[in-house]
């Protein structure tokens, strides 16, 4: 449960951050890098969710 929790705090921190930069640099190559990081924090927070959910049940 302390996972879950943990995971979807730093996959929203993550995902926060990839948008924050992906929204101030105005560079190709960093678009590319931020919107991955982005992804991967986004992915990041939705398993934590499942997994919160599947620990619940």
């Amino acid at each position: 449960m302390v996972v879950g929790i943990l995971g979807i705090i730093i996959g929203v921190l993550v995902l926060g951050a990839g948008i924050y930069y992906l929204a101030t640099d105005k560079e190709n190559d960093s678009k590319k890098i931020y919107g991955t990081i982005s992804c991967v924090g986004a992915a990041v927070a939705v398993i934590s969710v499942i997994i919160l959910i599947s620990a619940l049940k």
